[in-house]
């Protein structure tokens, strides 16, 4: 970080991926040295476990650990209890630790700096900055303190603000006049996140709408975990103006279906991308396995996509991980993902002139 500002805690080294056990070395070292595009990374999921546990120190909370080794443990039990409550448990954890402007700026530089370690060449992060209203930082201030810290870093970066279509049309309409506020200085899209059952998009049709006239991007999620609903939702946020969308995984129930063809010619006129998260998705229910993951068929299809973390520290991955479980387990080439990586730099919300494709 510059000399302006001083950490909320002192600074660790960047994380560094772990190869899981049953990957063979020859491939994990080939998905490390992927070229790489971050599109869908929470920051408020993504915290280095060293640093969670000095901000939770330092604010006198209690962790569910006395050491880095006991988070991560805690945090792989969490993600591996098959439930999406249990899952979700630790964003009141890294909320509350995060809530400060320091911190804030911490967390943003850390995520930036362990995205370029892992080989990414540009990163697009997410949070929901009302989130922290409760716990006393304002919207703005809390946009402008994660701002600075991705400007600490090197790598070319943005930064997407969430509303949790769960929390009612007054927050989202805030979230979306913060994030125009700050359009043009750092802040690159909205999203809608949170629940999708019964929190569909189109109601908000006028307020996107905005967004999209006040120059901003647009990415929804969409297609996650609705499995009787999922597939309709995708095409409702491309139809919203959504350019990319976050999972959309359901969308491989229409695969092969009367009008199939209709859908895949109309997602490609519109230019959507997905933005797959094997690993969380399997945390959350979505798919059984990396090895059985719809991304698979979407991407046999002939589906814009790439794959992303979604939660570093709640689904214990990084970019290379999930890199080597989808050539390992889904059967990838390091071709295709590196195609991946070429189209999810064609779908970024970064200007331009800071967008380099990822080599042939």
């Amino acid at each position: 970080m510059n000399a302006q500002a001083s950490p909320a805690v002192p600074l660790s080294g960047p994380s560094t991926p772990r190869q899981p056990g049953s990957v063979p070395r020859p491939v994990w070292d080939a998905a490390r040295a992927l070229p790489k595009v971050v599109l869908h990374d929470h920051l408020d999921g993504s915290l280095r476990e060293a640093t969670l546990l000095a901000l939770l120190r330092s604010r006198g909370m209690a962790s569910p650990a006395d050491d880095e080794a006991g988070l991560a443990r805690w945090f792989d039990a969490r993600a591996h209890a098959g439930s999406l409550e249990e899952y979700l448990r630790g964003f009141g954890l890294t909320v509350e630790a995060m809530a400060g402007p320091a911190a804030l700026r911490q967390v943003a530089f850390e995520s930036a700096e362990d995205a370029r370690a892992d080989g990414a060449q540009l990163a697009e992060l997410r949070i929901a900055p009302l989130l922290f209203e409760p716990l006393g930082i304002r919207g703005d201030a809390c946009v402008e303190a994660l701002l600075q810290g991705l400007a600490d870093s090197p790598l070319p970066s943005g930064l997407i603000v969430c509303a949790m279509r769960n929390h009612g049309v007054e927050a989202i309409t805030r979230s979306a006049e913060l994030a125009l506020r700050w359009q043009g200085r750092g802040v690159v899209a909205f999203d809608l996140a949170g629940p999708e059952h019964g929190w569909p998009a189109t109601p908000h049709r006028d307020l996107l709408q905005r967004v999209l006239d006040g120059g901003l991007g647009l990415t929804l999620h969409a297609g996650e975990a609705d499995a009787d609903d999922g597939a309709r939702r995708v095409l409702e946020a491309a139809r919203l103006g959504a350019r990319r969308v976050g999972h959309g995984v359901q969308l491989a129930q229409r695969i092969g279906t009367p009008g199939w063809a209709d859908i895949l010619a109309e997602l490609r006129e519109r230019g959507t991308h997905l933005e797959v998260c094997p690993t969380s998705n399997v945390h959350t229910g979505a798919a059984r396995s990396v090895a059985e993951h719809p991304i698979r068929a979407l991407w046999d299809a002939g589906v814009s996509l790439s794959y992303h973390t979604d939660n570093r520290l709640m689904s214990r991955t990084s970019m290379s991980q999930e890199a080597a479980l989808l050539m390992h387990e889904a059967g990838f080439s390091a071709q295709d993902l590196l195609t991946m990586a070429q189209q999810a730099a064609r779908a970024s919300f970064l200007p331009p002139d800071v967008v380099h494709l990822p080599p042939p």
